[in-house]
């Protein structure tokens, strides 16, 4: 079947007279060819497979395109890149792959078209369009990969125990795939994943992370965790969140089994952000359960301090899993850490004190916090879901409402601590401090306004009884 209509991108035609004067032949491959037929919007980027060079076919194609773009070339892999307008475009001779066991970088020989579908990861992205002009625009489809479209399933086009033990990534690639395209993976090659999974320990955290924050990036990534579980992916990549599928029963006393509910957490947060450190939130946000669970006879089973735990462990999966120790991580701390803050106001009388602080200690992340805790109520019970989430549209209200009067959001004290100094002529000091944290405290109880009159008033009351003096 011919599918010139796929291929109106004039960088087509470029790429194809670029092959006729190479005199090679040369097909779209991969991501491109398979959103095409599923009329999925196309991404940014393109592959090229050329039988020959695929460094001297891109080098062609600049030469033959009037801006002539700038060819990235990646010696060590036979590869070349280049942009053109808002597409980059990769171009890869046609090769066939060897693996040794501790690497995913295999050895590579020069191949035919045919090999070079063999090594791709599922059927699905072995199929190819031709750029040829004897067939220009045909569709090459070696191992059935349009009838595995048509029935929404991830096969790979070899023995899955080859595909996934000579690179493992292609684990994580399957259950991200299966998770954004609402795919089912093979009977045999979710067997494969499961029997190969150990070998997922030669792949870098940076890889695994990035197919993490994939399927945290889909509508619903609970599908693609729950595969993770099933196939013993997850125990090896995130044990803090399996540890939490751990329901015990004491005197007839069950808690709630809070990997599932993680896992609920996750989805219904998704309709409110597209921020993957949100949803990373959401993901770790009860991890110090499993450490903290205790059994109190009068109290039943009891968490206590997991907040302030799972902001610990926080760190430790960053870095084990070589994630960005910045803000973004500070951020995650910070959201699991306050996980229950607005949870346990949503339950009291709303005080503007216990709001004011509420907003002081998240600063700018409060509404982030907000939704979190909002995600956060997963009970089947109607009128308690209703319940609930009318509470938290209080405590929203409130904030808004401290806000406007207060500016806590980004509190900066009315008096600066140089004036203090001033004020009374002194050093850099404890008392300077104690001070500074005294109007804090009385601004955040609501004794004073967040003015500078009524805070110059206070300290002065506070240093005279301090012993302190005004000069």
């Amino acid at each position: 079947m011919n599918y010139i209509k796929a291929l109106n991108n004039p960088i087509f035609k470029t790429i194809a007279q670029a092959s006729n004067e190479l005199h090679i032949d040369s097909y779209v491959i991969g991501g491109f060819v398979r959103d095409y037929l599923l009329n999925r919007p196309l991404k940014k980027d393109i592959d090229v497979v050329a039988i020959g060079s695929g460094i001297d076919l891109a080098l062609k194609v600049s030469e033959l395109l009037p801006h002539k773009p700038k060819v990235q070339i990646f010696k060590n892999y036979g590869t070349a890149m280049l942009r053109y307008k808002d597409t980059d475009i990769e171009f890869v001779g046609a090769r066939k792959e060897s693996y040794q066991t501790e690497s995913r970088n295999p050895k590579i020989e020069i191949g035919t078209l045919q090999d070079d579908q063999e090594r791709r990861d599922f059927t699905i992205n072995a199929l190819a369009f031709s750029l040829n002009e004897d067939n220009y625009g045909t569709l090459i489809d070696p191992f059935n990969g349009v009838a595995d479209l048509e029935t929404k399933t991830l096969k790979t086009p070899l023995n899955p125990d080859i595909t996934y033990s000579d690179d493992p990534l292609r684990m994580l690639r399957a259950i991200r795939f299966a998770t954004q395209l609402k795919f089912e993976i093979e009977k045999e090659s979710l067997e494969a994943i499961a029997r190969n999974k150990d070998r997922i320990s030669i792949i870098s955290g940076e890889r695994i992370v990035d197919e993490i924050n994939k399927i945290l990036s889909t509508d619903v990534p609970s599908v693609g965790f729950l595969l993770l579980y099933q196939t013993g992916l997850l125990d090896i990549i995130l044990p803090e969140l399996t540890a939490l599928n751990n329901v015990e029963e004491i005197e007839g006393h069950t808690h709630k089994n809070n990997f599932y509910h993680t896992l609920e957490v996750v989805d219904n947060i998704c309709p409110k952000t597209d921020d993957v450190w949100l949803r990373w939130s959401a993901l770790l946000h009860d991890i110090g359960k499993a450490p903290t669970k205790r059994f109190n006879k009068k109290l039943g089973w009891t968490f206590h301090g997991h907040e302030f735990l799972g902001g610990k462990m926080v760190k430790k999966i960053f870095l084990r899993l070589h994630m960005p120790l910045n803000q973004k991580m500070r951020f995650v701390q910070k959201m699991v850490t306050m996980s229950s803050r607005p949870i346990v106001l949503s339950q009291d009388i709303v005080t503007d004190s216990a709001v004011r602080r509420l907003v002081f200690d998240a600063g700018e992340d409060v509404d982030d916090l907000m939704s979190l805790c909002e995600a956060d109520i997963t009970t089947k019970n109607p009128n308690k879901f209703k319940k609930y989430h009318n509470n938290f549209n209080i405590v929203r209200q409130k904030i808004v409402e401290v806000e406007e009067r207060d500016h806590v959001r980004q509190f900066q004290p009315p008096i600066t601590g140089e004036e203090i100094m001033e004020l009374f002529k002194l050093k850099p000091s404890k008392e300077i401090g104690m001070l500074k944290e005294a109007v804090k405290e009385a601004i955040l109880e609501g004794e004073i306004a967040n003015d500078y009159n009524e805070a110059y008033q206070f300290i002065l009351e506070r240093a005279k009884k301090m012993g302190l003096k005004k000069v």
